[in-house]
């Protein structure tokens, strides 16, 4: 097959495209290598004959509709994703996630793409107490990130009930593991503790995550785009539901440190408290997680041990503003 990856210089993107290029597939991976996205990612693969990138732009219709010509099905990764980001900068997250999403989905219809999988996040539906969201719930975004993500699930969607297009929409939680940017929760404390830094812990760390292994992620997300049923919504998840205190009560003991390394910091604007979504609909497809949390949290700990060449110079340019 021909897939067409948007975003594939990122984290969940790059090790989709090793996975389905070590499985025989062609892959033209578009992206516009904003600072999350970056070609080191992927420079294990550039040689693989199956292998292409382009740079570009998703909002760049015509850009977009050209470099897809020819292929047989995409895998929308592009966004804008870090929730701290777009309390702050809110306009870049609607325009990539929003607009983005519609060039994308105009050129797959365009040029008669046969299979369009739009990826999202739990964190469409909101925050909830108590048991798990199943893909029929009502979405609740309570942040500007999650409110763009929620607003480019129903514009794929769009393009299916209104023109036809075969799109599938996978809604994951919590991903981690190898080449994750080190804004984000684990790679941000594992890279700081492997240089004796504090770890800034958000309020009193007692918001809840579903932690899944992105390697699992990505065997589901491949599942979906081959087996999914067109027009229809998989929530993936892995059943690790943790605090972010208890996560990081796990790093540090991988790592021999102790809590005096926990810097309390101020709780983020509208928190979520916990996440949690029902996984049975993808299970039907024949998919289970394969890593359990501690195993997977401690190889990941031993990948960003092992590859500082690839996350300390996009610390020390984030340090350098």
């Amino acid at each position: 097959m021909r897939l067409f990856v948007t975003g594939g210089a990122g984290f969940i993107g790059s090790n989709y495209v090793r996975r389905v290029l070590a499985q025989g597939d062609e892959v033209t991976v578009y992206d516009a290598l904003t600072y999350a996205g970056n070609r080191s990612t992927l420079q294990d693969v550039e040689d693989h004959a199956g292998y292409r990138f382009v740079h570009g732009d998703i909002c760049d219709t015509m850009a977009v509709t050209g470099a897809m010509r020819g292929h047989d099905a995409v895998v929308h990764f592009a966004a804008e994703s870090h929730v701290d980001r777009s309390i702050t900068g809110a306009h870049d997250f609607v325009v990539t996630n929003c607009v983005g999403t519609n060039a994308v989905m105009h050129a797959a219809r365009t040029n008669e793409i046969g299979r369009v999988l739009h990826i999202s996040t739990d964190e469409t539906y909101g925050s909830i107490e108590t048991g798990s969201f199943d893909e029929a719930d009502r979405l609740t975004p309570r942040s500007p990130y999650s409110a763009s993500k929620a607003g480019s699930d129903l514009i794929a969607l769009s393009y299916f009930t209104t023109y036809g297009l075969p799109v599938v929409v996978t809604r994951s939680s919590n991903n981690f593991g190898p080449f994750q940017y080190p804004e984000k929760l684990i790679p941000l404390f594992v890279t700081n503790l492997m240089d004796d830094k504090s770890v800034p812990l958000m309020g009193d760390g007692g918001n809840v995550r579903d932690w899944c292994f992105v390697e699992d992620n990505c065997a589901a997300v491949d599942l979906v785009l081959r087996e999914g049923t067109v027009g229809e919504i998989y929530n993936i998840g892995a059943g690790n539901e943790v605090t972010n205190k208890d996560l990081t009560m796990r790093m540090l003991a991988l790592l021999g440190k102790d809590e005096s390394s926990i810097q309390p910091i101020p709780d983020r604007l509208g928190h979520d408290r916990r996440y949690s979504v029902d996984t049975a609909k993808v299970e039907a497809l024949g998919w289970k997680p394969q890593h359990g949390l501690d195993e997977a949290l401690e190889q990941t700990v031993r990948w960003y041990q092992a590859n500082r060449w690839w996350w300390e110079p996009l610390k020390d340019r984030e340090a350098a503003g």
